[in-house]
């Protein structure tokens, strides 16, 4: 009998695939990764895992983990996926298949099973964490079987299997989106979001944050610090990684922070909808950059703006673990280093305002930028500097001249 280590949420489509694991004679441990996502009562879905038939069923809590060792870092690159997305699923998966492989180890499995989908791009996160982790692995995904999928067309069909077998499941049939939730935020997809007509903020009951209707009609300041491009506390406050971004999921969600809309590009080739929302995160994102404007040298920081979108794809198609990023991640945390101070922001209706930022390595200097008399910037030495860059463009214009 193959030993298994499953990747377990407790939900329909891996409740189902524990059972068929097992009918398949695989002997199954079911591994459910605490990742901030609500539950009701955690003992109660290992339990269900082991009337299934799991051999065994553990949770465990990566929160701190998850915030300190992955989001944070992607925060100090300002990295967005195509612009706008914040990756908070994306980050989350090559931490998921690390612990999965971590417990396969301790329990003598071989095999990793995952729920994810064929269509999808979490089938590349785990698979290429798992490959770049342990060689030789062997990853098992039922949504890219083929008889998996003849026995189970559609949500009707397991939602079917699990009342026959007395397996308890909160899944309807008529559900209009499907969504997925950690500390970072919460994404809403499929369902009667794939329709591109309808409108995904008005459909989406939303989870983290109230519509900037629902907001207060006065603005909430909120103070954050920083060391080393890491945010360390709130309104004065030190946190933990997880706790800070808690804090500031509740304090944004109440002034509507983080909602968007976007269609993305998936890493398997197709235009995928999805409605996110974020209010921790993009709190954070906007306070770090605020404060690298005043900490963060000019070409170093131009540098980094070029290479953020190269970390954004290799975070969302799932190279969490490779060379490359190992050397992105090197060269940030040397670019971080004086990104340190505090930034204070106002929060109203979705926007945020910049009310105060200071910094004890503050590189901007009053007295050089003052647009008042004097002042420390003789204005005379820039007729040299402008001839000198100038040069190669009049010899130009001496050669080819402009038809203007």
């Amino acid at each position: 009998m193959a030993r298994c280590v499953l990747a377990y949420s407790g939900g329909l489509d891996t409740s189902v695939i524990l059972s068929w694991l097992l009918e398949e004679g695989y002997e199954v441990h079911a591994v459910y990764v605490d990742l901030g996502q609500p539950c009701e009562d955690r003992e109660a879905l290992l339990e269900k895992a082991r009337r299934i038939g799991a051999a065994s069923a553990r949770a465990i809590d990566a929160q701190e983990e998850l915030c300190r060792d992955f989001a944070f870092p992607v925060l100090q690159w300002q990295a967005k996926y195509e612009q706008m997305y914040l990756m908070g699923t994306s980050i989350a998966r090559p931490l998921i298949a690390k612990t999965c492989l971590q417990v396969a180890r301790q329990v003598g499995a071989d095999v990793f099973a995952h729920g994810a989908t064929g269509k999808g791009n979490d089938q590349c996160r785990f698979q290429l964490a798992a490959e770049a982790l342990w060689p030789g692995i062997r990853v098992v995904a039922p949504w890219r079987i083929e008889r998996f999928r003849q026995r189970f067309p559609g949500r009707k069909e397991m939602i079917a299997y699990c009342q026959q077998r007395g397996i308890p499941v909160k899944a309807t049939a008529d559900r209009p989106y499907s969504s997925d939730e950690n500390c970072l935020h919460i994404s809403y997809e499929a369902g009667k979001l794939e329709d591109l007509s309808v409108a995904g903020l008005e459909l989406v009951e939303f989870g983290m944050t109230v519509s900037p209707q629902q907001a207060p009609d006065q603005p909430e300041e909120v103070t954050i610090a920083f060391e080393r491009g890491v945010p360390v506390a709130v309104n004065g406050q030190t946190l933990s990684p997880a706790s800070l971004v808690k804090l500031l999921n509740q304090i944004g969600g109440r002034h509507a922070i983080g909602r968007i809309d976007i269609v993305e590009n998936r890493f398997v080739g197709m235009k995928s909808r999805g409605v996110y929302e974020a209010p921790g995160m993009t709190i954070l994102y906007q306070a770090h950059r605020l404060l690298e404007q005043i900490t963060m040298d000019r070409d170093l920081m131009h540098l980094r703006d070029r290479l953020a979108p190269e970390v954004a794809e290799l975070v969302y198609y799932g190279f969490w673990y490779s060379a490359k990023m190992d050397a992105l991640m090197a060269f940030i945390r040397e670019a971080q280093k004086t990104v340190t101070g505090e930034v204070t922001l106002a929060l109203y209706k979705g926007n945020m305002m910049v009310r105060r930022r200071s910094s004890p390595l503050s590189l901007y200097d009053e007295g050089i930028a003052t647009m008042e008399a004097g002042g420390d910037y003789n204005q005379s030495d820039a007729e040299g500097f402008l001839r000198i860059q100038g040069l190669p463009l009049r010899v130009q214009a001496k050669v080819t001249p402009r038809q203007w």
